[in-house]
């Protein structure tokens, strides 16, 4: 990507670490870490406060919440579903199929101190597990940039993504659940949140 636009798309991280970007320079490694450690201090409460088990699908008929209280699902904890590589669509049978929300994360060390925190980066539905992540998708473009960033900084990347299964049939229930786990996890390659992170990493021309 260009260094103007990722300069310009990484002010606020910028703002957290003290300094201002020169947009005609590269990222700084200071400066990635500081946007990790942003983002690691919402999700950590949640990845460690989320150990609810997860209801089944007949629970979510109604997507809205009820008064008084929420959905079982925003107890859903990506860490507990198996971890699978961004490649498992290569795989001769694809280990899932059908309805499912998906989680893409990073298991790299964030921060100065380089300690282990997961990351959830970005929140998918899909109603065709074993082909959603074939051809063309916007992710895949921005966790190209994401371990482009890294490696230039001589840091690594350790992604996975994650399937829950029990997801409804519909539609219109599976992207409601979606939209309430994006307000609560606030994963910066989700269009929603992307201004909220200043995400440096969206591909040139979105």
């Amino acid at each position: 990507m260009g260094g103007a636009r990722q300069g310009d798309l990484f002010s606020a991280a910028a703002d957290l670490a003290g300094t201002e970007l020169d947009p005609e320079l590269p990222l700084l490694r200071h400066q990635l870490l500081a946007w990790q450690q942003a983002l690691a201090r919402h999700q950590s409460p949640l990845f460690t406060g989320s150990n609810a088990v997860v209801q089944q699908v007949g629970l979510f008929d109604d997507p809205q919440p009820a008064a008084g209280g929420g959905h079982p699902h925003l107890a859903l904890n990506p860490l507990q579903l198996r971890a699978q590589p961004l490649s498992f669509w290569r795989w001769p049978e694809p280990p899932q199929r059908g309805a499912a929300l998906y989680f893409v994360l990073d298991h790299s060390p964030v921060g100065a101190g380089q300690q282990t925190q997961p990351l959830l980066l970005y929140v998918g539905e899909t109603g065709r597990a074993d082909r959603r992540w074939k051809g063309e998708h916007d992710c895949k473009q921005y966790l190209a940039a994401y371990c482009e960033a890294l490696a230039r900084l001589e840091l690594a990347a350790r992604l996975s993504i994650h399937f829950w299964l029990d997801a409804p049939e519909s539609a219109r229930q599976r992207r409601a659940l979606e939209r309430s786990l994006i307000q609560r996890w606030l994963p910066p390659f989700n269009k929603e949140t992307r201004g909220r992170w200043a995400t440096p990493f969206t591909a040139d021309g979105d």
